[in-house]
């Protein structure tokens, strides 16, 4: 039976342990009940609760002390739930239908971005062989990690304070980071552990407060690295604690729209019919739509192609949509999109608050024409710090989610630092469940519409995200579980240097080495897809229903963003 008690002695201020952790299926199945008490709009019916079955490995298999298996399984039951009562709307036949969940599928589902192949080769070989750039039809890295200082410019920093830590974040674009703190972004390293020392050096030079009004001033990404008890104790955190983690709501102020009832098709998968806009990058925003698309939803992501992109991430986070280059400085581009987005049931945006708006496509507008058009919409907004509070405004990556949230923190302590040394969680945890809670929501608000009519506004955010992990409510693993993790995976040291696909690999090469099922080819746990672009093998969705067809599975192969022009692409 689950016990949390403080774990200040361990993990630093303001953290808790569950002393006596349940197995993962079973402590998922508690945190879905958590979640689902919680949940403003999701069922709290007992019958329909216990529908969900979790099965899985009894131990954690995620380095580290966060509970982010057992997180994400409770998520993916959610998920399915949502999904049954949206057949229900359109078959009458789902909501008393079950859900599995294999925690060990959702475990490794956080780490999907670093899986999928391409004609047989993940990404890393087919960047060993010096072919990765070769297969992208447009380079959207462009140099952005082409020297070590630029790589090393995304990673945590000790300050001048005692104990204090930073996340530096080069976002895309690293040299405005590296002037901040004085340093040339043209200085000359001859390794990855040369550019670690000289940007520490510049580094220390600040305490902590001073990079936070550094970068804060002139927009840059980057946090101080609380502890849980430090970020708990921000205005920030207390005002994103106001709201619920899903987080929808119907715009009742917009003109009132009839009931949509959903499509009916030969797809049977509950979001058949469904069209989606996405204007997305990098990971969680893109995980809200290629969710979507495997319930069956027609999403289309619009890349602006002038802006940075990770071209490695394509290979997974694009299963089942298509991609679309826009540019909306062109008057042309932008009234095609918006002729693409009149049409649309849901509309998805990451950027900062206010950036969209400019360009016509802000929330209020979007509810303007769904009211003229007389059929509501659902308008889905993710980005780092939350809808209101003093850092809502503020630029932010998964990394700084880690750090400001104190996970970053509590991982280093995991490690066997007591000096205040933070080192980032071994998964992309934050965006991945970020884009997962966005699709509930947005399945919730579709719900909605059909039962009830309106027009919907959800909102996903990484702090939310990684904050959960340290609630008392969920609580951290113990020092032992951790260690007894360590030694069946036997994960390869990590250190606060290393970037996130650096870290990724850890995990990925210590579940290939344990678990190798689920890497083989033609592995029960993955899809073989042909596309345009090459035969595709990508992890399957964690989530499934009473029956395949009605699961949620991929039907087309990823293509790369930016793959088709702006005036050839409509709704299917």
């Amino acid at each position: 039976m689950t016990r949390i008690v403080s774990g200040a002695d361990v993990y630093g201020p303001g953290s808790w342990i569950d002393s006596e952790a349940l197995p993962v299926p079973e402590d998922a199945k508690r945190l879905l009940q958590i979640l689902a008490d919680s949940t403003p709009g999701f069922t709290k019916d007992p019958v329909t609760l216990d529908l969900v079955t979790f099965t899985g490995s009894p131990e954690t298999i995620v380095p580290g002390p966060l509970k982010s298996a057992v997180i994400a399984g409770a998520l993916h039951g959610m998920a399915g739930i949502v999904a049954n009562e949206l057949l229900e709307c359109r078959d009458g036949q789902g909501a008393m239908c079950g859900v599995s969940v294999d925690t060990d599928h959702a475990a490794i589902w956080l780490g999907s971005v670093g899986m999928a192949k391409r004609n047989g080769q993940t990404v890393r070989e087919i960047a060993k062989e010096g072919k990765l750039a070769s297969i992208f039809p447009k380079d959207l890295e462009k140099d952005t990690f082409a020297t070590p200082l630029r790589l090393r410019a995304t990673a945590n920093y000790e300050t001048k304070d005692p104990g204090v830590w930073y996340q530096l974040h080069g976002s895309l674009g690293a040299d405005p980071t590296l002037r901040v703190i004085g340093l040339d972004p043209a200085t000359k390293c001859e390794s990855n552990d040369e550019a670690s020392k000289i940007i520490a050096e510049h580094v220390r030079r600040f305490s902590a407060n001073e990079l936070e009004m550094m970068y804060v001033s002139r927009g840059l990404c980057g946090s101080i690295c609380y502890t849980p008890a430090g970020w708990s104790e921000t205005q920030m955190a207390q005002d994103l604690d106001r709201h619920p983690l899903i987080n929808y709501s119907q715009q009742t102020h917009a003109v009132p729209t009839p009931a949509i009832p959903l499509s009916i098709s030969s797809d049977k998968r509950p979001l058949a019919g469904i069209k989606v806009i996405e204007l997305v990058r990098i990971i969680a925003g893109p995980v809200i739509g290629t969710t979507l698309a495997a319930f069956g939803a027609d999403v289309i992501r619009v890349n602006c192609g002038r802006l940075p992109d990770f071209n490695s991430l394509q290979l997974t986070l694009n299963a089942g949509v298509r991609t679309v280059d826009v540019d909306l400085s062109k008057i042309e581009d932008l009234e095609r999109l918006r002729a693409l987005i009149h049409d649309a049931d849901v509309f998805i945006q990451g950027y900062r608050p206010g950036v969209i708006a400019r360009k016509g496509l802000g929330l209020h507008s979007l509810l303007e024409m769904a009211g003229k058009r007389g059929k509501g919409i659902v308008y889905v907004e993710e980005n780092c710090y939350g809808p209101d509070g003093p850092m809502a405004e503020r630029p932010g990556w998964q990394q700084v989610a880690d750090a400001a949230s104190g996970c970053s923190y509590v991982t280093g302590r995991s490690l066997g630092h007591t000096n205040g040394t933070c080192v980032l969680p071994a998964l992309p945890v934050p965006d991945m469940l970020t884009g997962l809670i966005g699709a509930i929501g947005t399945m919730m608000a579709i719900r909605d519409r059909t039962r009830q009519g309106g027009s919907y506004h959800v909102f996903a955010s990484l702090m939310a995200a990684a904050a959960l992990h340290l609630k008392p409510e969920v609580g951290l693993y113990a020092p032992a579980v951790v260690q007894q993790c360590n030694e069946k995976f036997k994960w390869d040291e990590t250190g606060p240097d290393l970037f996130v696909l650096e870290l990724l690999e850890v995990a990925l090469k210590g579940w290939k080495r344990v678990m190798p099922t689920y890497f083989v080819g033609d592995s029960l746990s993955t899809t073989r897809l042909k596309g345009d672009w090459g035969e595709f093998e990508v992890l399957n969705p964690v989530a499934k229903l009473a029956s395949i067809e009605t699961s949620p599975h991929y039907t087309t192969a990823p293509e790369p963003n930016c793959y088709r022009p702006s005036d050839a692409i409509s709704w299917l």
